[in-house]
């Protein structure tokens, strides 16, 4: 390399932790947040029933909790990329989170249970696209498909354990959901000590990444400004997939309503999918880096696979769906962020994740209500309807030859 182009150098980020040390410590944080909110949100679909919402209710109001996680990030991630304050930004909406679950455990009125819900989702959209951008950097050392992956897969530790906690206090106190959420106060103060410590050890992350003509300080282009047409052939074809995909709310609801279940078994059956969702993130990660994004074909044939499975009265084939539909979660929430990190410019990188998160959260909002009020018509509707949808995303799939690496 010449002196003219010199690499960045991680003694700018301060004392120095290595890109997987990086990876791993953000991992954790993630475990410890999302034993917070996926304990919530594995009892979030009977909380709402037993506060006397209906079908319909629970999946609009989980769709709309995923639309404000997902749209609301059209604002945050433009705002991370002017400001340029990506740890401010994640400390925040993770703060959100830690603080509306706990409340959530003590209301007892149905429309305040919803807008906690709701509130919850609002962390996620606050924090994703600068966590995500932050993540990214280091990612580019690591391999994006293998760094995305594995802080999937420590997500994933805090998404079995969550659940598993809040059904153990379920079981202990007969379904009383104060004390299975409010214990759930703890990893979330932990999760923001943690935060805070790596926020000190590396301030400035952009360090991790490669010098090249996307990441150099000189002055940028008109077509580098603009975020490339591949980005928006590939947000189409995920949120076709999304259209056609039904929110866990939905899928526990009917454990519950069909009586295949007892409440305090849903979060169990819940952790196993978030088990699913870390096997399938760290083969298809491992499979990105490899092949690219023709790995994305496993998310529509596993999102047509759950509500053939999951909407059935048998419970071994509904446990089978909700672990197709943890996989499909897996894929999502690891290859597609890696795939985003490639297509997108480093300066417009949070901008990339929050208007591709905006497009999702659409389509989220439309799939939980769309299954939602199929479920109340007819499952066999539901069925076929999803199945419809799916083929159509694999036909964008084949017809725009998704962008490769």
């Amino acid at each position: 390399m010449t002196q003219g182009r010199r690499k960045p150098s991680l003694e700018l980020a301060g004392p120095r932790l290595s890109p997987w040390r990086f990876v791993m410590a953000f991992g954790t944080v993630s475990l410890l947040m999302d034993f917070v909110y996926e304990g919530a949100r594995s009892i979030t679909g009977p909380l709402l029933g037993w506060l006397g919402a209906s079908a319909l209710v629970v999946g609009v109001v989980t769709g709309a909790g995923e639309a404000a996680a997902f749209g609301l990030r059209l604002i945050s991630g433009p705002l991370a990329d002017r400001t340029r304050r990506f740890w401010a930004w994640t400390v925040a909406g993770y703060t959100l989170t830690a603080v509306s679950v706990p409340v959530l455990g003590v209301t007892g009125i149905l429309w305040i249970a919803c807008a906690l819900v709701v509130a919850e989702r609002v962390g996620k959209a606050v924090r994703s696209p600068a966590k995500d951008t932050l993540l990214s950097h280091a990612a580019a050392a690591t391999g994006r498909g293998r760094g995305f992956a594995v802080h999937e897969a420590l997500d994933q530790v805090g998404a079995l354990l969550g659940p598993l906690t809040v059904a153990g206090i379920l079981a202990l106190t007969r379904d009383d959901y104060g004390p299975a959420l409010g214990i759930l106060a703890i990893p979330g103060a932990a999760a923001l000590v943690l935060l805070v410590w790596l926020r000190a050890r590396v301030p400035d992350p952009i360090a991790y990444e490669t010098a090249t003509d996307d990441a150099s300080s000189g002055p940028r282009t008109e077509q580098a400004r603009r975020l490339p047409r591949a980005f928006w052939v590939y947000s189409a074809f995920t949120a076709l997939t999304m259209i056609g995909f039904a929110t866990f709310g939905v899928l526990s609801f009917h454990l519950v309503e069909r009586h295949l279940v007892p409440t305090a078994a849903v979060p169990v059956i819940y952790a196993a999918a978030m088990a699913a969702d870390a096997l399938a993130a760290l083969v298809t990660g491992w499979l990105y880096d490899r092949a690219g994004a023709r790995t994305l074909v496993a998310l529509p044939l596993l999102s047509a696979a759950v509500p053939l499975l999951a909407f059935t009265t048998t419970l071994g084939l509904a446990i089978l769906g909700a672990l197709l539909w943890g996989a499909a979660v897996g894929v999502q929430e690891s290859t597609l962020r890696a795939t985003v990190a490639d297509l997108v410019p480093t300066g417009r990188r949070a901008t990339g994740y929050g208007i591709f998160a905006g497009v999702l959260g659409g389509a989220t909002f439309a799939g939980g209500a769309l299954t939602g009020a199929l479920y109340g018509y007819s499952i066999v509707t539901l069925i076929i309807t999803v199945a419809a949808i799916q083929a159509a995303a694999l036909i964008l799939l084949w017809a725009t030859r998704a962008p490769r690496r």
